[in-house]
């Protein structure tokens, strides 16, 4: 995984959607089964801002700018099926998103305005990784292991996560989603 330096009290964060229990706990029991060393390090989720640093002055408009993201979007049904990969481009296994792609990308797209605006090296794709920088047979064992992998859940907010000095991501603050 990429992540962007940090310089004095700077704070590493991203901006995502847990998946709860218990699909949330058996992705990254798959994970760590499959020798992904972040396993442990990496709640599962979809990402909508990935690891970004800001200065602690930042985090109250960061904060404002979440608010009135959530404000502006209401609570969606989220349906996880199936396994694909990025690739040959990236060493990448995830589950699939089914529903709930558009109201990811409307997500994504306003999470990553304001304060929090940022160019990405890639096109948006809304997933949960599962696997990553493993060998490929690791990666083809994720592939096919989770193929039948099924999940339905109400997403009604969303998560900044902190990069901690351990290299834990931890949900830090929840923003609900409370558009009708």
């Amino acid at each position: 995984m990429r992540l962007p330096e940090r310089v004095g009290d700077q704070v590493r964060i991203g901006v995502a959607l847990q998946v709860p229990a218990p699909w949330g706990p058996t992705l990254q029991q798959a994970r760590a089964g499959f020798g992904d060393p972040l396993a442990q390090d990496i709640p599962p989720h979809v990402t909508l801002l990935g690891p970004t640093v800001v200065e602690p002055a930042e985090l109250e408009a960061v904060g404002d700018h979440l608010t009135a993201v959530g404000r502006s979007h209401g609570p969606f049904t989220l349906h996880l099926r199936g396994t694909g990969t990025f690739r040959p481009v990236s060493a990448v296994v995830f589950v699939q998103v089914v529903q709930g792609i558009a109201e990811c990308e409307l997500l994504e797209r306003a999470v990553r305005s304001g304060p929090l605006a940022q160019d990405v090296r890639f096109n948006y794709h809304p997933h949960v990784t599962v696997a990553h920088d493993v060998p490929d047979e690791d990666l083809d064992r994720a592939f096919d292991e989770l193929a039948d992998f099924e999940a339905q859940f109400l997403v009604d907010s969303i998560q900044v996560f902190e990069h901690g000095d351990d290299g834990v991501w931890r949900p830090v603050r929840s923003f609900p989603l409370t558009a009708s």
